[in-house]
């Protein structure tokens, strides 16, 4: 199974792609992050966006996308800013008629560091290991993708504790 994991942003959203091999080893296969600058118009960031993620698609035909649910309490700036990014999201895994499931950070936490608390350093430690890379992926919004990827790999294996959404 291969499983694109995004960490959604406006200016930074965060990639990563892996296989689950038959015995469940996860193979990392592209990571990496879609970046848009501030000056550039809205409309043309999220356009960007959209672009990359249908050509992340095209290229590595994922068998399943997993992002992380939005989440903010305080900075509803940030959080309509996203909701866009991930809306134009939703919609090129639409448009490719693919499952899709939403993790909480915790979810995601806790499936690759075994707690829900843990920080970026120690997330960053553990999709290294994990996966079996040189070094720990940047920036943080690649790592977290990755982590979604992870979490999204072990939750189908134990039977989907996010949110599946088609």
């Amino acid at each position: 199974m291969i499983i694109l994991g995004i960490d959604p942003g406006t200016a930074t959203t965060g990639y990563g792609i892996v296989r689950q091999d038959t015995s469940g080893k996860l193979i990392p296969i592209d990571f990496g992050a879609i970046l848009t600058f501030p000056e550039t118009p809205v409309i043309e960031r999220l356009s960007q966006i959209y672009d990359a993620v249908n050509l992340l698609i095209d290229k590595h035909s994922p068998d399943a996308v997993a992002t992380e649910r939005l989440f903010f309490s305080k900075n509803e700036t940030t959080a309509i800013s996203v909701g866009r990014a991930i809306g134009v999201i939703l919609l090129a895994i639409a448009q490719h008629n693919l499952p899709w499931t939403e993790y909480t950070p915790m979810q995601v936490k806790q499936a690759v560091t075994g707690t829900g608390s843990a920080d970026k350093k120690q997330i960053q430690w553990m999709v290294t290991r994990l996966l079996g890379l040189k070094a720990a992926p940047k920036p943080d919004d690649t790592a977290d993708a990755l982590a979604i990827a992870i979490c999204h790999a072990h939750s189908a294996k134990l039977g989907a504790l996010g949110v599946r959404n088609r």
